[in-house]
């Protein structure tokens, strides 16, 4: 751990940007014992020793300063993501194709268009217009469309290990949907964004492509 004059001395040894300062330091202490030692008693020991324990403090705490500093940004990136995955999501895409369950019970591809948007802090937002206004409102057990069209927006968390992300519904034209966590699992298929929700009750997919 940092923190003592003794690991501070150590750190010096390895740092040698740090080191002018210091044998500035001890050049003026060790001229001063010098002098002691002849005999002048003008030169003032103390003195010397004061700006050299000071130095000492001061470069400890702002080592101590840079190493708490560090942990916490690091604290922030972990809480945040792995940069790599969050960059393939960052940015507009527009929607490729959307399967789902038709009132028949089969999975047939609407005819629909939309965009979608993953910002770098976190932010997203959704909407999806059927060209059909009567198609998206009851086939599926949960309702995302209202007259053909949907729309929310929110924030996601990734979990890269489960390739899975999470939305958290902040707005959305179905009001039943605020404040839901959606759970969604992904995949990365060449160009393509690949997304589906992760309940079994659920019988949709719908592929995205970078703009």
């Amino acid at each position: 751990m940092l923190g003592t004059p003794k690991n501070c001395k150590n750190w010096w040894a390895a740092d040698f940007t740090h080191q002018k300062p210091i044998d500035l330091y001890l050049l003026a202490f060790e001229e001063a014992s010098e002098r002691t030692t002849n005999g002048d008693t003008n030169v003032e020991e103390p003195n010397v020793k004061k700006p050299l324990s000071l130095g000492v403090v001061s470069l400890c705490i702002a080592l101590t300063a840079m190493t708490l500093s560090g942990s916490q940004g690091q604290s922030g990136k972990d809480r945040g993501g792995n940069d790599a995955i969050r960059d393939r999501f960052v940015g507009a895409w527009r929607l490729a194709w959307l399967e789902e369950e038709g009132a028949d019970g089969k999975i047939h591809r609407a005819d629909c268009t939309g965009l979608l948007v993953y910002t770098r802090d976190g932010h997203m937002s959704v909407q999806v217009m059927y060209r059909n206004p009567q198609a998206g409102t009851n086939a599926a057990p949960v309702q995302y469309a209202q007259g053909g069209y949907e729309a929310s927006f929110g924030t996601y968390e990734i979990d890269e290990r489960a390739h899975s992300f999470t939305y958290h519904v902040e707005g959305a034209l179905i009001r039943t949907l605020i404040g839901k966590n959606l759970p969604r699992v992904y995949d990365f298929s060449g160009k393509q964004l690949i997304v589906k929700s992760s309940s079994p009750d659920e019988h949709w997919r719908v592929a995205w492509e970078h703009y």
